[in-house]
């Protein structure tokens, strides 16, 4: 079977490993330090996963990229899209012609605004930029460990290279569709956070399920007209990678970013809410959101 590594031990990056060993395919997962590698090897706490979870025979822990890397078909990056850039960078020099390298992060780059495809694609050997693949959709990853089914989207601009990535990805628990539209894809899951920040803003005042139905479509619409004037197909944007994602997003409490919107009506500031979620920083959450003080949530 082939050999995946998986960057990074976001919660994310955790569930994919999870499902992929499942699969029946051999994962390591590249932890920063070796501290880090001997907790999760040793069962502790975990705040990521719940109780419950353990790794699979075939997911192993690794803080030697040279041993995460080595003989690997492809290399999933999931890891902070702020983090992308520099572990891009430590991956490059061991990619080849031959491996798939796939991001799982959902988010622009704070300054340049480029999307996650763009920045790989910028540190990596253009020989090798065909084989870049973006993966999103509606992937709430508790339900995922749960053993719940979920659908997700791959997207490649070469199709032969999606239809790679969509046969690796696709497990009895989640369904991959294909996409060649990287752009529309990777907007729906950077663009639809926002949207959600707004509707737990509106669940947190008790506005009604009318405000937010109304506040949800109309933000659909900006986002997709706002992904077809940097070049998405609409369809995209009223698929899984869009419709479907800004659903999940901004209908379920295991959604970080409607979280935060709820708590942000509360007058907690950013920082303090994004601290104190499961020990965990919110690593999707990248907006500008003004101080509300009590005098304006009256």
């Amino acid at each position: 079977m082939p050999k995946i590594a998986i960057i990074g031990t976001t919660t994310w990056g955790m569930t994919l490993g999870v499902l992929l060993a499942d699969k029946g395919l051999q994962v390591r997962l590249w932890a920063r330090n070796e501290e880090e590698v001997t907790r999760l090897n040793d069962g502790g706490a975990n705040p990521a996963l719940p109780p419950g979870i353990t790794f699979p025979a075939r997911l192993s822990i690794t803080s030697s990229l040279d041993e995460a890397l080595a003989d690997v078909r492809a290399v999933i990056m999931a890891v902070p899209s702020q983090s992308m850039r520099q572990n891009v960078k430590l991956v490059s020099q061991y990619l080849d012609d031959s491996m798939l390298v796939v991001s799982a992060a959902k988010g622009l780059e704070i300054g340049s605004s480029k999307r996650m495809t763009q920045v790989i694609a910028e540190e990596i050997d253009p020989g090798f930029q065909q084989n870049i693949c973006v993966l999103s959709g509606p992937n709430l990853s508790r339900e995922i460990l749960d053993n719940l089914p979920a659908a997700t989207v791959v997207a490649a601009e070469n199709e032969v290279v999606a239809r790679a990535a969509q046969k690796l990805l696709t497990t009895p628990r989640l369904c991959a569709y294909l996409n060649t539209d990287v752009i529309g894809v990777e907007l729906g899951g950077a663009l639809k956070n926002i949207v959600a920040l707004a509707a737990g803003v509106a669940d947190g005042l008790g506005y009604g399920d009318n405000a937010k139905a109304a506040l949800v479509t109309r933000g659909l619409a900006e986002v997709t007209a706002l992904g077809v004037a940097l070049g998405a197909n609409p369809l995209t944007l009223s698929g899984l990678a869009g419709l479907g994602d800004l659903i999940a997003t901004c209908a379920s409490p295991l959604s970080r970013n409607h979280y935060v919107g709820v708590e942000l009506t509360k007058g907690r500031q950013l920082e303090e809410i994004t601290s104190t979620m499961n020990g965990k920083k919110c690593t999707r959450c990248y907006i500008r959101v003004p101080t509300l003080g009590k005098q304006q949530l009256s």
